[in-house]
């Protein structure tokens, strides 16, 4: 028998737990958009107070992105995926007890708020202000999930396996928006909506009882065998140093490649997850008794086609292409496969899942390529912390267009003409990856690993 033969395999553990934990990430932050047209109802807020919800969120997830990623490359994968998601965890269930408030209105005097007319105050549902600040706490706490699970990688794989192994574990952000809808909406009506987010809390707590006596650094850790540690640390070795401060991180053109391609298209990303139900009842009459098995399939073939993705750019690094090479087709290719969803809105029910199955693959494709180039350029030290700093825009990108697609929902839906407000939100994100891989492209021309000096 070979070496090869004899090669533990416990970094493919690691990566199944780094995949759960991205998959109950994702299901807590599913099912506020799967609940919407049931909390419509029962709130009684607009689409533009529902966009303020999610751009709540995505402010308190671009703060957590931001303080994570310095966390986790100060205290370790271990520590700060606990913290993050233990405190996810006790957020999700905090949105249980806001069915109290359901039906009550708060006033706020005009002066207090910007979002009023001086003289006039201000009536808002109460639960909606309780969703807001529950939003919040869910965000800060989720931001910890990418950077933790971007530094496991860097940790436990070898660069040529990088793009494949985050593919993998980002193939979590699909598998729950499969298990949510399939999921959310039978346990909504049958026990209440709350219980959907306290069931979702419940579930982090259980993954923690895995996550903390089988994760350590893959040097301390009895189940890895010396072929198997000899495989994860095959890159060459890299010079110790302290962990690097953001300001000297954004020092580097380099780094502003990852902050504006995340700023561009992570809003795409956070648009499909949020208004995707509203999409298919708003423009094709399918509430979500009728449109879940549509969400799922689109998610399904997210899943399937992403992992085709990621396996690519590998593949072409071990058929001798160079590293920037490998990566830069892969992009320019998955910036291309986004722009037929400019079609989205003039094609049948079914073309229209295939159609945005097909970008949404694309973009987890381009996602996880892009979080693959940070390892490829930065060390170590610097991964979690540029990480964060990339997903904080990306999430402030999202922020923004969050508030932007409802308020434009909403003067579509004035003019009776909501199908064409879905048209030009699909059309301004065909166009994004290309704009995103022309700029990248500009700040980053090739992809090898920066000569860090010490200050």
């Amino acid at each position: 028998m070979t070496a090869m033969q004899l090669e533990s395999r416990y970094r493919w553990f690691i990566l199944a737990l780094v995949f759960l934990a991205t998959t109950i990430n994702y299901i807590d932050r599913q099912i506020l958009s799967l609940l919407k047209p049931m909390l419509d109802v029962s709130i009684g807020w607009t689409n533009t107070q529902y966009g303020w919800v999610n751009s709540a969120f995505q402010g308190a997830y671009a703060v957590g992105l931001l303080w994570f990623g310095s966390f986790v490359d100060r205290s370790g994968v271990k520590r700060g995926y606990q913290i993050s998601i233990i405190g996810w965890s006790v957020a999700a269930i905090l949105h249980a007890p806001i069915i109290l408030l359901v039906g009550m209105n708060l006033t706020v005097p005009g002066s207090l708020s910007w979002l009023a007319n001086p003289q006039t105050p201000l009536v808002v549902p109460a639960a909606f202000v309780a969703f807001l600040l529950a939003r919040v706490l869910l965000g800060l706490f989720e931001g910890g999930n990418f950077p933790a699970a971007i530094k496991a990688v860097t940790q436990w794989f070898p660069r040529r396996e990088r793009a494949l192994a985050t593919s993998l574990f980002n193939a979590g952000t699909n598998a729950g928006a499969i298990f949510a809808p399939a999921l959310v909406p039978p346990l909504a009506y049958l026990l209440g909506w709350q219980w959907t987010f306290v069931l979702a809390g419940i579930a982090g707590f259980l993954w923690l009882l895995l996550w903390l006596p089988k994760y350590d650094n893959p040097e301390q850790r009895r189940e890895v065998n010396a072929a198997e540690l000899a495989h994860i640390q095959s890159d060459p070795a890299e010079a110790p140093g302290r962990p690097m401060p953001w300001q000297s991180v954004l020092g580097h053109r380099q780094a502003w490649s990852f902050i504006t391609s995340k700023f561009l298209t992570d809003p795409v990303w956070w648009f499909f997850l949020s208004w995707l139900p509203d999409f298919f009842k708003k423009t094709r009459g399918l509430d979500i008794k009728s449109s879940w098995i549509h969400l799922v399939t689109i998610y399904v073939i997210i899943t399937v086609l992403s992992i085709g993705g990621g396996w690519l750019t590998g593949f072409l690094i071990n058929r001798g292409w160079s590293v920037s090479r490998a990566r830069k087709t892969g992009m320019v290719c998955f910036a291309l496969l986004v722009v037929p969803i400019i079609l989205v809105s003039k094609v049948g029910d079914w073309q229209a899942v295939m159609l945005i199955g097909l970008a949404g693959s694309a973009h987890q494709a381009w996602s996880a390529t892009i979080y693959t180039t940070v390892s490829d350029m930065f060390p170590k030290r610097a991964v979690a912390t540029l990480i964060g700093i990339g997903g904080m825009a990306g999430a402030i990108g999202g922020m923004i267009f969050q508030v932007f697609v409802g308020s434009m929902l909403d003067r579509f839906a004035k003019l009776g003409n909501e199908t064409a407000g879905y048209a030009t939100l699909f059309g301004i994100c065909a166009c994004a990856y290309l704009v995103a891989f022309a700029i990248n492209h500009l700040l980053a021309p090739r992809f090898e690993p920066l000569v860090i000096r010490e200050a």
